[in-house]
Parts: C-alpha cells; sequence; structure tokens
C-alpha cells in the first residue's frame, strides 16, 4: 500500500465537473494498493497517517497530528502509484491491485479513519477524477507499507 499524504489548507476533487469532495484543512491522500495488501496493512498504514506528526505546534515545530489538529482527509483512490516505469516509455501497473480487490481495501482505508473520528471526504473508485488543492507548507511525505 502506498500513499502520497500533502498536507493542505484545502482541497477538493470532482467528477464531470461536479465537486464531490471538499475539505478544509488536513490531507488530501492518493492512495493505491498492490495485489498482496490486506485489512493488516491498512490498518497499520490508517496509524501511522493519522498520528504523522506533520502539523505546526505553537512553536512552529512539525509537533501535531491530524488527530491533534482534528483535520479531515480527501481520500483519493490512485492506481497509477504502482506504475513500473522500468522498461520503455509506458508505465505497467502490473503490480497494482486489481479494482475487485482494491476497491474493498479503498473502502476499508475510508471506514477505519472514520472510526477514529477522522472526517473524511472521498472521490469516486475508478472514475476520472479532477483534483485540486492548496499544499500547505508545502509538505508532501510518501508512506510505503514496504517501509513499515
Amino acid at each position: 500500500m502506498r500513499i502520497v499524504v500533502q498536507r493542505v489548507t484545502e482541497a477538493k476533487v470532482t467528477v464531470d465537473n461536479v465537486t464531490v469532495g471538499q475539505i478544509e484543512a488536513g490531507f488530501m491522500c492518493l492512495v493505491g494498493f498492490n495485489h498482496e495488501d490486506k485489512r493488516e496493512v491498512v490498518d497499520k498504514m490508517v496509524t501511522k497517517l493519522v498520528h504523522l506528526r506533520i502539523f505546526e505546534d505553537d512553536n512552529e515545530k512539525l509537533n501535531l497530528s491530524l488527530v491533534d489538529v482534528k483535520g479531515s482527509v480527501l481520500s483519493i483512490s490512485q492506481f497509477t502509484l504502482y506504475a513500473d516505469c522500468k522498461k520503455g516509455r509506458r508505465p505497467s501497473f502490473i503490480d497494482a491491485a486489481r479494482p475487485e480487490s482494491a476497491n474493498p481495501l479503498y473502502e476499508y482505508f475510508n471506514e477505519r479513519l472514520r472510526a477514529l473520528g477522522v472526517a473524511v471526504e472521498t472521490g469516486v473508485f475508478g472514475a476520472m477524477m479532477d483534483v485540486s488543492l492548496v499544499n500547505s507548507g508545502p509538505t508532501t511525505i510518501i508512506l510505503d507499507s514496504d517501509q513499515l
């Protein structure tokens, strides 16, 4: 599982020019799964994500987590996080989970966040989406379950 985490002051996702998800301060997360991922991996990644201290405290130190600041998450499914660009010029997505396994994991990811009290907005799984955001910092972190 991979998550690209961007600390944002605002973010939104549109499908066919209709806003389907929008947040204020928090994380915009691009979320991808490989064919080996299971719920246990999602649980570990959710715990890491909500407690990641990348918000500034009163002393301008990165000491506060998403939970501490009561931030929201805009969650976007993103199979292209598993693009393999080693050969040729066209990426291979062979390592990305198939939709029939990725979508339940994606839904589970969002459910786990909500269970921890995080407000979650989402895109539409498998849809062509336009995502816009204001990256605060800018701060962008890549979480990879292989590195946990």
